[in-house]
């Protein structure tokens, strides 16, 4: 007995061990790193005295990454977008460290990131999806890569603008870093049983990752081994209107990453939007992959959907 509690003892405790894949029977538990770092994200050689300069889209997103760099205490650019980039974060920062450029001119940001002498960049918050079609602004520079693309969706785009970046000596950040305590965790975040069959949430993951594998969307709406809805380029918003429209129960939304997804500029999230669209369309469960996708406000978003009696289900 005496040696068996020495080979207990020597055990990790439970709090680093990682957790098992589970479908609602506990409640989730978050996803840990060690407390020395800033970020389990972070690259190994990242130094907090340079500065980061924070591409903000639209939403909550960038505004949650300018808090936890400034409460991590490293020094933070902006870059902002005219009619994208909320006002309030805008009016944060001093002239001398923001700039405002138009969607498209690629020119003028790789500048902007040159005079702020950022170390580091990092892309948060959506641009408007329409802004492919109409409300673009290309200068030499962007129009020069858009020309060079055969196909030109987000990966391709951001993928060439994150090259241009990187050509500066400038590393574009992972877009999860500082946001550990945001990202979706194994089990059932919202604290009950989830209501779909593990049978049909199985179902719903392999149909995400297909035809995110696909580069056609990230989620879908399945319903007990159907297919009601898949995203493309209207966005998640879109989608779950549509799936509401069959007004039927047990309907399941599905969110997921792509086996080769890039986090440097394409992370999908789940904030309060998302789950009043939820609470609209009449879907009651969501399936978030845990560790990649980023619940905005999380503690605010899960307390939320359990007044609403909405199911948040995050799955390995």
């Amino acid at each position: 007995m005496e040696g068996h509690r020495r080979a207990r003892a020597r055990l990790p405790p439970a709090a680093v061990r990682p957790p098992r894949p589970v479908f609602g029977l506990q409640p989730a538990r978050p996803i840990p790193h060690p407390a020395s770092v800033l970020s389990a994200f972070l690259p190994a050689q990242f130094d907090p005295r340079r500065p980061v300069a924070l591409i903000a889209g639209q939403g909550l997103y960038p505004v949650l990454v300018a808090r936890a760099l400034r409460r991590a205490g490293v020094p933070l650019k902006l870059i902002a977008f005219d009619e994208e980039t909320r006002p309030d974060l805008v009016a944060e920062f001093a002239e001398a460290d923001r700039r405002t450029i138009l969607v498209g001119q690629l020119g003028r940001m790789l500048r902007a990131l040159e005079q702020f002498g950022a170390g580091y960049a990092y892309m948060a918050g959506q641009i408007a999806p329409r802004r492919l079609f109409r409300g673009l602004h290309p200068d030499l520079k962007a129009g020069r890569i858009l020309l060079s693309l055969k196909r030109r969706n987000a990966e391709t785009i951001f993928g060439a603008i994150a090259v241009e970046i990187e050509q500066l000596g400038i590393t574009l950040l992972d877009a999860r870093s500082f946001l550990d305590d945001q990202l979706a965790t194994a089990g059932v975040m919202t604290g009950r049983r989830f209501p779909i069959e593990r049978e049909y949430v199985d179902h719903g993951v392999h149909t995400a990752r297909e035809i995110a594998r696909l580069d056609i969307g990230q989620s879908v709406v399945v319903r007990k081994g159907t297919v009601l809805a898949v995203e493309a380029f209207e966005g998640t918003d879109e989608m779950l209107r549509r799936a509401g429209g069959f007004r039927t129960d047990q309907m399941l939304f599905v969110k997921t990453v792509k086996a080769n997804q890039d986090y440097r500029f394409d992370v999908p999230v789940f904030g309060q939007r998302t789950l009043e669209t939820m609470r609209e369309a009449g879907i009651a469960a969501a399936a978030l992959e845990a560790g990649k996708v980023i619940v905005l406000d999380r503690a605010t978003v899960v307390a939320q959907a359990r007044s609403w009696g909405i199911h948040l289900l995050g799955y390995a």
